[in-house]
């Protein structure tokens, strides 16, 4: 039964997304802004998206779960029909990540459904910024892929599924794109972090994966990196404002504590990818500094001159007096 309700989710949900993006209507609006009848209407469609989308990731009933995410397809195709709806940010949809570029050509939805303990399942959309309602559906089949998927391009039909949390926008040589990071539940035992690139073509569709990265350690290009860890584990894989670039912890092989073989965890130390020319450069261990003496701590005693132990102002030992001659 359970199977079955999966493919039902696997199948059905991209079909219903794909004919409600098909039939959606030109936006006859001529101004950038949203009047107040779309403005309630959207208003409307965020109460409804909220509660489903939260239904969607903590309802504890499978059914209801299943059912949360059959039903928030249309609703958001629904809400997104709504004319200049792009300027609509949906603050509230806090189960759903929506991500904007800076130069905000497009912006995509993606949200996960948990199936059972080992399965997951990803949904995305990405509505471009124009005036008639142009939306590419996102169909998760990574369960169809090779277990590293890392050196194809795919299309949005067959896409493989994260829950993104930050897109970073770059130039190159061929074009625009953008670097996608996101997560993947994966499975029971291991879960993973996605570096993905997405690009549009010259017919104006989406893109995913391009041979951006340079890494020195690995054979053949990668056109996504897959970082895959212990569920035990807690990876850090973010862009960091401070050292402008992807920092991402050093992964190290241990035996796996759930008598699966090798696994990987965190050393302590971090890698990093930097842009360079378009090109995402591979930094092996970010913080490698050597010092050329031991660090010896400071005497704490020695930097308290005139305090005691408690840093309290040491009383002064009055002189004694003396008879003068």
């Amino acid at each position: 039964m359970r199977l079955l309700m999966s493919l039902k989710i696997n199948f059905l949900f991209p079909c219903l997304l794909m004919a409600a993006a098909l039939t959606a209507q030109p936006r006859n609006s001529k101004t950038e802004k949203l009047g107040a009848a779309a403005l309630e209407r959207l208003k409307i469609g965020e109460d409804t998206l909220a509660l489903l989308a939260y239904a969607v990731v903590n309802d504890s009933i499978e059914q209801e779960r299943f059912a949360a995410c059959r039903a928030l397809i249309p609703t958001m195709v629904r809400a997104l029909k709504v004319e200049n709806s792009f300027l609509y940010q949906f603050d509230r949809l806090k189960s759903i990540s929506i991500l904007a570029p800076p130069d905000s050509s497009f912006r995509i939805f993606t949200w996960q459904l948990f199936v059972n303990d080992s399965t997951y399942r990803y949904y995305g959309a990405i509505q471009m910024n124009s005036r008639e309602l142009k939306l590419f559906p996102l169909f998760d089949r990574s369960f169809e892929m090779d277990d590293r998927p890392v050196s194809e391009q795919l299309p949005p039909d067959r896409w493989y599924g994260a829950l993104y949390y930050n897109l970073r926008q770059f130039d190159t040589k061929e074009g625009r794109k953008y670097l996608l990071l996101g997560y993947d539940a994966f499975e029971f035992f291991a879960k993973r972090k996605v570096i993905d690139v997405l690009s549009f073509d010259k017919a104006g569709k989406p893109v995913f994966g391009a041979p951006v990265f340079d890494n020195p350690n690995v054979k053949s290009p990668e056109l996504r990196l897959l970082i895959e860890y212990s569920a035990e584990a807690s990876v850090r894989v973010n862009w960091d404002e401070e050292y402008q670039m992807v920092l991402f912890d050093h992964l190290i092989p241990t035996p796996s504590p759930f008598g699966r073989g090798i696994t990987f965890v965190p050393d302590g130390s971090y890698d990093g990818l930097r842009l360079e020319k378009g090109r995402w450069k591979f930094i092996d261990k970010v913080f490698n500094d050597v010092m050329s003496e031991t660090p010896m701590p400071e005497p704490i005693l020695e930097s308290r001159q005139g305090k005691d132990i408690m840093g309290k102002q040491k009383k002064q030992p009055q002189k004694k007096k003396t008879d003068r001659p």
